[in-house]
């Protein structure tokens, strides 16, 4: 008996580690092929229709991170113990087709009340179209999640993404119009969904004629009155971003909408490594913290912590060195000016990879509903600061600097709860802004006395020769 349970939890954590292993594979190749994908059409389009692009795009992002109202989480958890999978997946799908179709409206409606240029009125009518394919998508992808079944959705979209980058290479042998383009990427997403219901879904699961599945009201009332804390959590990032984008369209030139976008995009590459370490630490989190004596769970977060904060000051210092070369190089030189901006946005990559862990760390110790809330004030924060900024100064900077201010206040509010929960101490949060505030400062002096081709690998040289030193010392408890 004890053989065939450790047989069970063995071939378990293997499916766990396969499914992960799928996920931040195709993560990483999606993510190649789509930045590709962007840096193409951001060198062949005119700035004025990229930036067009960029506001119907956005206000399509910020509208579908709510789509979906989070209910993953709900399917990943009611699926487990359901006796008729099948039927229980048929009624998420027409949930979610159902959201789908009222949020395609809610689109609708936005970009018609904020906006008057008819080519953002048309790119938003086609982008809200994949509303309803993509909530379907979303659906078909937990079930997948659930069914250890990540492989499939990684071949699917992996397609997808790929097929978006020969559309963007097609530009440049046969040129066509921005409208064209948005055209091209919605039949793109409808033929994904269709795939994904042919050959897309886990084995044993037919989802074919899902809408077929008769679904009361009160039962959407029912979990969607439960469960609705899950849609602010997955949603509060894209909104925060993308808010951002909506504001500088209605105050700022349309040139600024594309600096910002080019900004943001070399910044989402830089954060896939503290996402990706940060979310497998997770699982860690939770079963340390779970055991009374919590000496381990400190050491390894702290650890965690150092290896993110010191990325975080890699990331910036590079940036800030070598942005002004890199950014017209990838996005070309109708772009030089999004080099600046872009150094700015980086002061946010100090605080964005420990943030994150101590979002995690927050999950682990099951208040999530207070990381909701840290999450909504960080939006509300940062769009104030925007809003009252642009009003007496006309610059993207503003933007910026809001970004790494409302950052800091949400980092800040972390500490705080993990102080009180006794996670860490004050001279680890003290030691954690004098390392980051006097390195930065440091680094920005030398570069105006040294070359950044000398500068960037003798500075990280130096720094870790110090952490090989210190890591010595603390390993084999020396005295110097």
């Amino acid at each position: 008996m004890l053989n065939s349970i450790t047989k069970l939890k063995s071939k378990l954590e293997s499916k766990v580690l396969k499914n992960s292993f799928w996920g931040l594979a195709g993560s990483l190749f999606q993510n190649v092929f789509l930045s590709l994908f962007y840096v193409l059409i951001a060198r062949h389009y005119s700035v004025d229709d990229f930036a067009k692009y960029i506001i119907a795009n956005s206000l399509y992002q910020m509208i579908v991170a709510f789509s979906s109202m989070g209910l993953g989480h709900w399917f990943i958890r009611e699926v487990i113990n359901h006796s008729d999978k099948n039927k229980l997946a048929a009624k998420f799908l027409k949930m979610q087709a159902y959201f789908g179709i009222f949020f395609f409206s809610v689109n609708l409606i936005l970009a018609f009340f904020l906006y008057t240029d008819s080519t953002v009125r048309i790119l938003s009518l086609l982008f809200a179209a994949n509303i309803i394919f993509d909530n379907i998508i979303y659906s078909i992808k937990n079930v997948n999640i659930a069914q250890f079944s990540q492989k499939k959705t990684v071949l699917v979209l992996s397609i997808e993404a790929f097929s978006k980058f020969v559309i963007a290479c097609l530009l440049f042998v046969y040129p066509f119009s921005i409208i064209y383009l948005a055209i091209l990427l919605v039949i793109t997403r409808f033929i994904t969904l269709n795939l994904f219901l042919r050959i897309g879904a886990a084995e044993g699961f037919t989802l074919t004629g899902f809408w077929r599945e008769e679904i009361p009201f009160s039962y959407i009332k029912g979990i969607l009155s439960k469960y609705w804390p899950f849609a602010v959590i997955g949603s509060a990032y894209v909104i925060y971003w993308k808010i951002d984008t909506l504001i500088i369209s209605k105050i700022l030139p349309l040139e600024d909408v594309a600096h910002y976008e080019n900004s943001f995009k070399i910044f989402s590459l830089a954060q896939l490594v503290p996402v990706v370490l940060s979310s497998t630490m997770l699982p860690k989190l939770v079963e340390l913290h779970q055991k009374p004596d919590k000496t381990e769970l400190q050491a390894v977060y702290k650890k965690i912590f150092r290896i993110l904060m010191l990325y975080g000051l890699g990331a910036f210092t590079f940036t800030y060195s070598f942005a002004d070369e890199l950014v017209p190089w990838i996005f070309g030189e109708k772009y030089a000016e999004s080099a600046q901006y872009t150094k700015e946005m980086f002061f946010t990559i100090l605080v964005f990879p420990t943030s994150l862990l101590q979002a995690n760390m927050l999950i682990a110790m099951k208040l999530e509903k207070l990381d909701m809330w840290f999450n909504i004030n960080s939006v509300l924060i940062n769009s104030a600061i925007c809003l009252i900024g642009l009003y007496f100064i006309k610059s993207l900077s503003i933007v910026n600097y809001a970004i790494f201010i409302s950052f800091i206040i949400f980092h800040i509010s972390q500490d705080v709860v993990l102080l009180k929960n006794k996670i860490v101490g004050l001279p680890h949060i003290v030691g954690y802004l004098l390392i980051t505030l006097i390195t930065v400062c440091l680094y920005m002096f030398l570069q105006t006395k040294i070359n950044d081709v000398i500068l960037f690998p003798l500075f990280w040289i130096v720094i870790g020769l110090l952490v090989m030193v210190i890591f010595f010392k603390t390993k084999h408890n020396l005295k110097f």
